[in-house]
């Protein structure tokens, strides 16, 4: 990636003290106190109703150094109201996704959920055979990240194993937590909510996702897959289910579609609302561990595979995301009318700062997207 000017070099000083030490794939979002600079008004904003986001993504990439990324808004019908190429990117370039992976692996959960397979209140201890206060932890505990499990473990970072054997190996870890009484944003939950779904349905991940997923959505192409090391496509037994996915924003625009839509795609049902409702709720009133947000001072707490940008995160939020470690971003924006995802896969060794350049970028987005598609009604 080429110098980060000095805007956004100052927002990664910033944050340099908050490193994970989970996987490369699951380095979770930090968000810089430094402001975008201002895109100023476009002359010709009267007319068109993206100026204002086009030349504010147009100001950040120039300033930032940024190789290569795109934007794609889409309304409340379906319909793509804005796209646009800055530098070296497109829509349709597969790339790995990291913690954006979070929100399609729920997806997939939720639908197992929606048909009986599994339910939110499912237990590791009724699947798993785990024991003692592990085997209380629930799906909805792991799809929360309240499972009281450890935010990391070395198996999600081995590609010769099976997911199984890397969830026998997470099931001799310490809680450091009772279930459903802290939050700790790790991969473990999702790793261990992944093999319940196998274990219910004698189905490798692989064919689950194709099943819930990528067949009902009509996503056919065989590369998009989940990998232990998605930037390598690397190891395929032990998929990284928190952060493994390679994905196009294309493809990624027909699940965020079923995020906004809350389970419907183009008025067929897909799954049940209320489940939509839960994963954009914080499901518990619980004591906030390791959380990349806390770290940097943003107020957003967690539901289902979702953070939650919203002050109501208890009652509910309208607004959900699932940012990743290279950048990639989608996020919907029901109040306002549309869902969006910056397409992005920066180079560097400190994923953790490209993923706040990117969470930063789509906060300064959100009300510019959100007036430009009110003016295109």
């Amino acid at each position: 990636m080429p110098h980060l000017r000095p805007w956004l070099l100052f927002a990664l000083i910033l944050i340099a003290c908050g490193t994970s030490s989970s996987p490369p794939e699951d380095n979770p979002p930090e968000v810089p106190d430094a402001g975008v600079p201002d895109a100023g008004t476009p002359a010709d904003a009267g007319t068109d109703p993206f100026a204002r986001v086009d030349a504010l993504v147009t100001a950040v990439v120039a300033d930032a150094g940024v190789p290569g990324l795109s934007l794609a808004v889409y309304d409340a019908q379906d319909r793509r109201v804005f796209v646009k190429n800055y530098g070296d990117f497109a829509p349709d370039r597969r790339v790995a996704i990291a913690s954006a992976s979070k929100m399609v692996s729920g997806i997939a959960l939720l639908r197992l959920v929606d048909a009986g397979v599994l339910s939110l209140d499912t237990t590791t201890g009724e699947v798993l055979g785990w024991t003692d206060l592990k085997g209380t932890i629930t799906l909805r505990h792991l799809l929360s990240f309240t499972s009281g499990l450890p935010t990391s473990n070395p198996c999600t970072a081995q590609s010769g194993i099976t997911l199984a054997q890397c969830v026998e190996q997470i099931a001799t870890s310490t809680l450091v937590a009772a279930p459903g009484t802290r939050f700790d944003y790790g991969s473990p939950h999702l790793q261990v909510a992944a093999r319940m779904a196998e274990v219910r349905t004698g189905k490798p991940w692989k064919t689950l996702f194709e099943e819930q997923v990528k067949t009902p959505l009509g996503l056919g192409d065989a590369e998009l897959a989940y990998y232990t090391f998605p930037r390598n496509t690397l190891g395929t037994s032990n998929p990284l289910i928190a952060g493994g996915l390679r994905a196009t924003m294309d493809e990624y625009a027909k699940i965020l579609g079923v995020v906004f839509h809350r389970g419907t795609v183009g008025g067929v049902r897909y799954a049940s609302a209320p489940l939509f409702d839960e994963q954009s709720r914080e499901p518990y009133d619980v004591v906030v561990g390791s959380s990349p947000m806390k770290d940097v001072g943003q107020p957003y707490r967690y539901g289902l595979t979702a953070w939650l940008e919203c002050d109501t995160p208890s009652t509910g939020c309208a607004a959900v995301s699932s940012p990743g470690a290279f950048g990639f971003t989608p996020w919907v924006d029901r109040d306002s009318g549309y869902y969006a995802i910056l397409g992005m896969e920066l180079e560097s060794t400190q994923e953790q700062r490209v993923a706040a350049f990117a969470i930063r970028l789509e906060q300064q987005l959100r009300p510019e997207i959100g007036a430009a598609v009110a003016r295109t009604r």
